[in-house]
């Protein structure tokens, strides 16, 4: 959705999720420039070591840095695990003709005080996405690309799943324990067999 080129630039939001890394990896790999939000100095060090730059949330204003590394010209995609919380931020940080991708809502499904003039100047586009709303033909398509463009890359080890810690599925609670403590950078496995 989002459509990234290469020579374009990118803000992952929660860029030490399982999303947030893989999302990393590939805009190295498809050689766009890539900034990723996370809130400790560990956090953005793992987003260094996978090529993107860092912002520490918790620290900095997003959008502040955007605006600063970028000489006012914006990131031309935002891909949005944040929601509500983030959408002035992220209309601010946006390209002119940039596309903002809403993933989840850690920061609330609604947004008020939104600038619809900062929409409008920027032509941006603000979109969203649920993988199980789709069509079997839908999800097909995604996977015919999925083998096409990401596939050579994992085969060859260059974009390879990070998991943070694998728990035995009696231990799902732990699981759920750290990933709601945060700490966490790439994916929480439960192991079934």
């Amino acid at each position: 959705l989002g459509g990234a080129k290469a020579g374009q630039r990118v803000l992952i939001h929660g860029g030490t999720s399982g999303i947030g890394t893989t999302a990393l990896m590939l805009c190295r790999e498809f050689g766009i420039e890539a900034f990723a939000t996370a809130g400790s100095p560990e956090k953005c060090a793992a987003i260094s070591k996978l090529g993107g730059q860092p912002i520490n949330y918790r620290e900095e204003d997003f959008a502040k840095i955007i605006a600063e590394k970028t000489a006012d010209q914006g990131v031309h995609v935002i891909l949005d695990i944040m929601g509500g919380s983030y959408l002035n931020g992220n209309i601010s940080a946006l390209a002119m003709d940039g596309r903002l991708v809403m993933l989840g809502f850690l920061g609330g499904a609604r947004a008020n005080d939104i600038d619809l003039l900062a929409i409008l100047g920027k032509r941006a586009v603000v979109t969203g996405s649920l993988l199980r709303a789709r069509t079997a033909a839908e999800k097909a398509a995604i996977a015919g690309q999925l083998q096409e463009h990401v596939w050579p890359a994992l085969s060859a080890g260059r974009c390879l799943p990070i998991i943070d810690k694998v728990y035995p599925l009696a231990d799902a609670a732990q699981a759920h324990a750290r990933m709601e403590g945060g700490d966490h950078i790439g994916k929480i496995v439960l192991q079934v067999a």
